[in-house]
Order: structure tokens, then sequence, then C-alpha cells
């Protein structure tokens, strides 16, 4: 036998009638010892893969823990009549100690799981996050190699829902895919509320889940659920891979499906096709990428253009589609004079520090936003899915810029539409109205956008000041919170009370913010924050979340440390579920089961390896902002807030 010797450690070595598991050179190897001899078996049973030790010796048989085979624990043979046996390494004891023979690492033979890695690499995954487990080993084991090679980067996060939530932000950030992965059955069942997210905001996501053996799918084996039914609604596409199939193409469909169709694609890989030997290309996305609409009809923009040049009291409303096209709004908004209201998901497109700026419409917005929509004679509508939670007025002339037909007109009739990429479409109708100019009769709301300003920020003065002496008010963590908020940071923010405060209180200079929009998931923030680093580790990520959302995935936090993501988490304590006790008010039904029993928030972040800051009184609140973004590492500053002052 040829092979290296390896020197066991003292301590590592069983006593007498004992085996136990030990990792010799990165191989698992069954250890016993029986008088005076010791033997060294593959620590894997040729029947069932049983980790043999685990098992026991009794009357000198060396006893698989599964299902009861026995072996000579030196030698590995079986009892007369059997012929199976583990595979047996040379064991010496010398002068310097116990030395094991282990045979010569096979080199690695490419497999489909590599084609899989190689492919997604090449359409643009760089990051996926997941739980590595007993029926994902090979794929996991191809993305090690990919993240030596430096292909991709893997985050093993705490709880799988929290992988398909940091997905689902890393594609409302960038419009690019990442990836989750996990285990079949309970692992994949555990993606779907983050998956469920991405499909109802339009993030581009890659799921990824280990499947049982195909011999013993479909026989109610251990873990045996049709991941591909489970999966059916939430998906664009899910496809199980099998031995024949064409691995490459399977994973290159996957990728194109999610980015095309702005949703979740699903790849199952079963257990043995993932260590299927493949000498099979990995695919490219050459001529097969192609980008979305571009400028829209002609006729169609002329009426646009047209309709906006007669307009007296023009609004622009941008949504989260018009992420891409800041630049094209704010020009329209300028040649208009015209104030450019955000939807909740798209607030920090436009600074709230901009002349035209007006800040959120809607239920999470600002008095300035609704009152300049409700004076306006013309809404200028881009990227923005109508949702009742924005309350776009209906009963206005409406001209709609959207890339999505389905999103035209969506709940109600619109004047004028054009159906082309937000950026594009806006640049069409700006190089008509310079065409038109004279004829353009636009106010300049400047002015009014001031004076609806000034009386909000006297308002919010105020409120900034109110204290029972119950905790903090949420006008007061926003007002320190904007002063102190990077201007290159992302935020994150979970669902509840404290995201209506955020949308109504903070004023952006232009940071980005990332929520759980048509879903309204609570949860979402922390693992969004993962995902939103990940897009773009140079720059600040604040997760602004409340005790409730942040209690269901409050072990990221251990995620956070382990990588050295640092996360800037604003944690606001009230003790319950706010807006759902707010909620059973406004019904008229009695507050029920919605208080929460919470720990020390800072100091189980200084359990989990993080910085924990608490505050409980408003002139503490700049201090620890401070303190907060001067930490180099995961910080959380928990502020114990007064549920009432929201």
């Amino acid at each position: 036998m040829s092979g290296e010797w390896h020197r066991i450690d003292d301590g590592d070595l069983p006593g007498e009638g004992r085996v136990r598991s030990l990792v010799v050179d990165g191989r698992s190897v069954a250890l016993s010892r029986c008088g005076d001899t010791l033997g060294a078996l593959e620590n894997r049973c040729p029947h069932q893969g049983g980790p043999l030790g685990e098992g026991s010796i009794e009357k000198g048989w060396l006893r698989c823990p599964w299902h009861g085979y026995d072996y000579d624990p030196i030698t590995g043979t079986p009892p007369e009549g059997f012929s199976d046996a583990p595979r047996a390494h040379p064991v010496e004891v010398r002068a310097d100690g116990t030395w094991v023979q282990l045979p010569d690492l096979e080199p690695h033979r490419r497999t489909v799981s590599d084609v899989l890695v190689e492919t997604l690499v090449h359409f643009g995954i760089r990051h996926v996050f997941g739980m590595v487990g007993h029926s994902n080993l090979g794929f996991a084991d191809a993305m090690r190699r990919a993240e030596e090679r430096g292909d991709l980067t893997y985050i093993g996060i705490r709880h799988e829902g929290a992988a398909a939530f940091a997905a689902s932000a890393y594609g409302k950030l960038t419009g690019r895919p990442a990836a989750c992965f996990a285990i079949a059955g309970p692992g994949s069942t555990n993606l779907l509320t983050g998956l469920y997210d991405a499909r109802l905001d339009g993030s581009p996501v890659v799921a990824i889940s280990g499947q049982v053996p195909s011999s013993v799918r479909g026989r109610g084996a251990f873990q045996d659920v049709d991941l591909s039914a489970v999966f059916a609604d939430v998906t664009l596409s899910t496809a199980t891979l099998h031995a024949g199939s064409n691995h490459a193409e399977l994973a290159a469909v996957a990728v194109k499906r999610a980015v095309d169709g702005r949703g979740v694609a699903h790849l199952v890989l079963p257990d043995e096709v993932q260590v299927q030997p493949s000498d099979a290309p990995a695919g490219t996305p050459a001529g097969r990428v192609a980008p979305r609409l571009g400028r829209g009809d002609e006729q169609a923009l002329a009426r646009a253009a047209a309709r906006i040049a007669n307009a007296t009291r023009p609004v622009v409303v941008v949504g989260h589609g018009a992420r891409g096209a800041r630049a094209e709004a704010l020009e329209l908004a300028e040649r208009l004079g015209a104030p450019v209201l955000t939807t909740f998901k798209a607030k920090g497109l436009v600074p709230d520090t901009h002349p035209l700026g007006a800040g959120v419409l809607g239920r999470s917005g600002t008095p300035v936003a609704s009152w300049l929509m409700n004076e306006a004679d013309l809404l200028v509508v881009v990227g923005a899915s109508f949702s009742n939670h924005t309350g776009i007025a209906a009963w206005k002339d409406i001209v709609q810029v959207d890339d999505e037909p389905s999103a035209i007109g969506r709940f109600d009739p619109v004047r004028d539409h054009v159906l082309a990429g937000a950026a594009l479409g806006l640049r069409g109708i700006l190089e008509l109205l310079d065409v038109a100019r004279e004829e353009v009769r636009a106010e300049d709301q400047r002015g009014d956008v001031a004076a609806r300003w000034e009386i909000w920020r006297a308002e919010k003065a105020r409120r900034v000041g109110d204290d029972r002496g119950r905790g903090v008010s949420a006008a007061a963590v926003f007002d320190s919170l904007s002063r102190h908020l990077p201007e290159d940071a992302v935020v994150t923010v979970d669902v509840g009370n404290h995201a209506y405060s955020l949308g109504r209180y903070l004023e952006s200079k232009g940071q980005p913010v990332l929520m759980s929009g048509y879903l309204g998931s609570i949860g979402f923030g922390y693992p969004a924050a993962l995902g939103a680093w990940a897009a773009d580790p140079s720059r600040p990520v604040v997760a602004v979340t409340g005790d409730g959302g942040f209690g269901q995935y409050a072990m990221e936090l251990t995620t956070a440390v382990k990588y050295g993501i640092p996360v800037k988490h604003v944690l606001l304590d009230n003790h319950a579920l706010g807006k759902i006790g707010k909620e059973q008010v406004a019904e008229h039904f009695p507050v029920w089961h919605t208080s929460l029993h919470n720990p020390d928030w800072a100091g189980f972040a200084a359990l989990c390896g993080a910085v924990g800051l608490a505050v409980d009184r408003a002139d503490q609140l700049d201090a620890a902002m401070r303190e907060l973004f001067d930490t180099s590492g995961p910080a959380m500053l928990a502020v114990e807030q007064d549920v009432e002052l929201l």
C-alpha cells in the first residue's frame, strides 16, 4: 500500500475495547483498541455508510451503530459467510507515537456539481447563502472548490429562511441574482417565505435544493418531499436534474429565467446526481442574455410628452422600478419644477434634501407628499406598482411609464402610458419636451415643496420632544438616525410600526431602503442586511428592526460575527408586536397575546460576539449613534421605545 503516514495524538487513542471516530488528513477513520493492538478502518460501513467509529466492540466484533453489521475491528473482515468489508489502514506504534497510513488521495474528477457551479458563475451568480447538509454535500463541495478559486462567496446562515431573504435583498439592491441553498425536506421548505418575498417584489433568485437519492424517491424515504410540487407556485420554473439531463443547460436556463422574469428559479439535485462524473462543458451567457424593453413606442411617447407639457401642476411619482432612472427622473422634475414623490419601496431614490424631493407617499409617508399629490393636475408615475399602501390617486390624470405590460393600468385605467424601461422612456419624453419647450405650462413648485417641508419639520420637532417617561419616541430615534446615517449607506427595514415611522421620519440623503414590499414579511430586516453587504461590502449597511421581527432570526447575528459582516443594527424594542396591537384596537378588538418577553438585547449582542449598546432616553441617542457607527464590526443599538409615540 502506498500513502503517507500520519501521527495520532496520544489523547485521541481509544481505551481497551473501545472504538472512536477520528479525522486524519481530512478523512474519517474508525480507530479501535483490542488488547495491545490498534486498528484503523475507513469510518464508513459498506452497506449504508454508517459511522463505524460511533459503534461498539462486542465479543471482539465491531458492530455498526446503524444496522448491527459486525466487522473485525483490526482488519475489517466480516464474519464467515460475508465478504463486504470496510477498508483497513496500517497502524504502527513507534517510539515517537502511533502512526496510521492512509492511501494517497485520488485526484478530483469533475462532477455534475462542478458543471452546475461553473455555469451559475458564468451567468453571474457570485454569492450563495445557505446551509450545508447530508443531501447537498456533493454540490457543497463543488462550491468549496469555486470559492477556493475566488469565483464565488458562500455565507452559511443559521436558518434557511434567512438565506432566501438575503438572496432576495441582494437582487432588490442590484438587479442581479444571488442563490440560496438547502437540503431536501425541511431545509428547502424553510426557504419558501423568503422566496415568496422575491417573487412578489420581482427580485431574481436561484434556489438550489438537495434531494434524497433517486432510488428511494417517492417511496416515503426520510425527508422525501416532492420539491418541484412544493415550489411550483413560488417559482418561474422548477427542474429536477437526472443522470441523463443536460445539466449545464438546466442551470443556465434557471439563471436566465430568474433574471428575465425577475423572480425565482429552482433546481432540485438528487444526491447521487451531484457526484456523478461529468466532462460536459459549463454553460455560458454568450448569445443568451438580452436587455429589457428600450425607449418605447414613439406615438406613446409623443402622447405622454404632450400630456405632460399641458399640465400646470404635474407631480412625478417614482417606484422601485425606477431605481435605475434616478438621473432621468430628477432631470424631468427639474425641467418642470415638479415635486418628486416616492413609493416606500423607492425611498431614497430622490434625496429628501433635494429642492423638489417630497418624501414617501402613502401610509408610510409624509404629509408633504400627500398634499402635493392632492394639488396636482397630472401624475407622472414611473416604475410603481400602484399598491393600496401607496395610495396613488386613481382619479387624477396619470401618465404611466413601466417595462411590464401587466403593470400598465393594473388596478385602474391610466390616461396615457409608455411601455419602456424607466431610464429610456423618461429620456424619450425629455427629448420631446425639449422640442416643445415653449409649450410646457408647468409652474415651478419649489416654493410649495419648501413650505410643506417647513410645516412638517416643525411638527416632527414637536414629536421628537414628546416624552412620557416610558421610553423613546420613534420620531426621536429617526431624527438622530437621519443625522448620523452615512450618505453611502444601505438601509434594510423589517415589518412593523418602526417601518411606518422610518418612512415618515427618516430624512434620506439618497440612501436606498430595502424592505419586504408586497409580501410584507416580518423577519426580513436583519437577513436582508447580510444580502446587502454581500452585494457591496464597501458600503455601510444599517438594519432597522423591531423586537418582534428580529426575534425571528436573531441568531443570524452570529452569522454576521462569524463572517465579519459589519451590520449596524438599530432595534426599536417596545416589548410587543406593536403593529398587531394597533390593528386589534382599530378593528374594535381587545389587545390580546401581542406582548413579548425579550432578553436584554444589548447583552444578547455581546454574548454573540458583537457590540451591544442600549438607550432608554432620547438624550442618550446621539452619543449612542456615534458609537454605533464608529464600531468596526457588527453592532446593535437597542432602543427602549414608547409603544404609543410612533
